[in-house]
């Protein structure tokens, strides 16, 4: 399960660093009041710590993987 937010927190980062990227927009920002905003901090630690989780999925076994899927 946590795999799993990790992912969909992940994808909306970057997301938004494509929005960054393409069109200079940065949505969380625009959302929560300003990239200074504490909400705004706050989100971009989550999407953060959630790409350091994120990067245990690539040391994983295939096989680990694949049993907790089933589940």
């Amino acid at each position: 399960m946590l795999d799993r937010i990790s992912l969909v927190l992940v994808i909306i980062g970057a997301l938004n660093w494509g929005a960054i990227g393409l069109f200079q927009f940065d949505v969380v920002a625009w959302l929560f009041g300003g990239q200074a905003a504490i909400i705004s901090r706050i989100i971009y630690t989550i999407v953060a710590l959630a790409g350091i989780w994120c990067i245990s999925l690539l040391f994983r076994e295939s096989e680990v993987l694949a049993s907790e899927t089933d589940e």
